[in-house]
């Protein structure tokens, strides 16, 4: 495949950076701040709240392979202004839910939206922009919108305690509208000007598939759902953690709050990792680090400043594998047809993502504690990395 550059809109980078800051800030970072009002208020528990959020994002990941199909077929404006009118519609659901199912179903609404404006349609849009030179497009969308939670967690918690939560998601569910619609009404192009290489659709789906089945594709899903899982799994999971080991409540918080700051280091510092000229290279050599911060997360007893040093680094790579969901396709398969072979490829990425919060706790009390949860997905990272060589 070759690469294919588009017309970019005027300010459209800038304007995707704060959609993306809010979609994430609004119908992702909100809940986790809303779930003890939500269940002291309605008795709903804790964990039927959550796992509503969980089931909506496994929605966002099937149906984000359909989302990559249309936007290689039609361009993005359309489709994600469509996605923020959802996802307000799914606040506003969310905010008068009068029971548990239909709040259920308000997360689900909110995983269609979730497809249409979060990360992969954006990155498509941005490796369609930028072609050959994404990289720094790309980076600079995940640092700005790695500020979502800074931003949007506080205000939800400020909109909570000021009116409640139901009035906070219907202020959230406004500001959604009032941010995102506009930005991408007018900065996203109505369709694509410069067309990817005429295909027939049968031939089209014939080339997508050829890439999909291939067997470096599905190593290389194998490889960033299984860093995906591991580092999503131990990371979220890293007070309780700590926690174990002995650490005191807030040396462990300043911790797993060192994580957002590793991330952002990661995402700086993407671009200039070794073996850029050798996309695998690459690949295994940032997986590497990840499955080695689990191993030592694991073993390690001591002392606080190596464990919170190896934290660090942990956040860093997470960061750096956002840009690897980004960049890993385009950079060995070129950037034709790349929305449909993109959302195939993300699929299982996404759906991992969502469960991993919830894996941790459960291979915990199978396996006798945190530590030697962080063992068994250092194991799981291992095996990442053997595949991320065959990819």
């Amino acid at each position: 495949m070759t690469d294919v550059v588009e017309r970019r809109p005027r300010g459209g980078l800038a304007a995707m950076c704060i959609s993306q800051a809010t979609s994430w800030g609004l119908l992702y970072y909100s809940l986790p701040v809303a779930v003890v009002p939500i269940t002291e208020d309605t008795g709903w528990s804790a964990a039927a709240i959550t796992a509503a959020f969980s089931a909506g994002l496994i929605v966002s990941a099937v149906f984000g392979i359909w989302v990559g199909k249309l936007l290689d077929q039609r361009g993005p404006r359309r489709l994600m202004v469509t996605g923020s009118l959802i996802g307000v519609a799914a606040l506003l659901l969310v905010a008068t839910a009068p029971n548990l199912p239909v709040f259920v179903a308000a997360w689900l609404i909110a995983g269609l939206a979730q497809a249409a404006v979060f990360y992969q349609p954006a990155f498509v849009v941005l490796t369609r922009w930028y072609g050959p030179a994404r990289v720094r497009a790309l980076t600079t969308l995940t640092l700005v919108a790695g500020f979502a939670s800074p931003i949007y967690a506080p205000l939800t918690a400020l909109l909570i305690e000021t009116v409640g939560w139901r009035s906070a998601y219907l202020v959230l569910a406004c500001a959604l509208a009032v941010v995102t619609i506009p930005l991408h009404c007018f900065f996203l192009n109505a369709h694509w000007t410069v067309p990817s290489p005429s295909q027939s659709r049968q031939s089209v789906t014939r080339d997508v598939r050829a890439t999909t089945r291939s067997r470096r594709f599905i190593m290389l899903q194998v490889a960033v759902a299984a860093a995906t899982l591991a580092l999503f799994a131990v990371t979220f999971n890293l007070i309780p953690l700590l926690l174990e080991r002995g650490f005191d409540y807030r040396t462990a918080v300043l911790a797993f709050s060192l994580i957002g700051v590793g991330q952002v280091v990661g995402r700086l510092f993407f671009a200039v990792l070794p073996g850029r000229a050798n996309p695998v290279r690459r690949t295994v050599l940032l997986l590497a680090a990840g499955a080695t911060c689990l191993w030592l997360l694991g073993l390690l007893p001591g002392p606080a400043f190596a464990l919170i040093g190896v934290t660090v680094l942990a956040g860093a790579v997470r960061g750096c594998v956002t840009l690897l969901q980004a960049t890993a396709v385009a950079d060995r398969w070129g950037t034709a047809n790349f929305g449909a072979v993109q959302g195939v490829f993300v699929a299982p990425v996404t759906a991992v993502g969502a469960l991993a919060p919830a894996a941790g706790p459960l291979l915990a009390g199978l396996l006798g504690g945190y530590p030697a949860m962080a063992l068994a997905m250092a194991g799981v990272a291992t095996l990442g990395v053997l595949a991320a060589a065959r990819s």
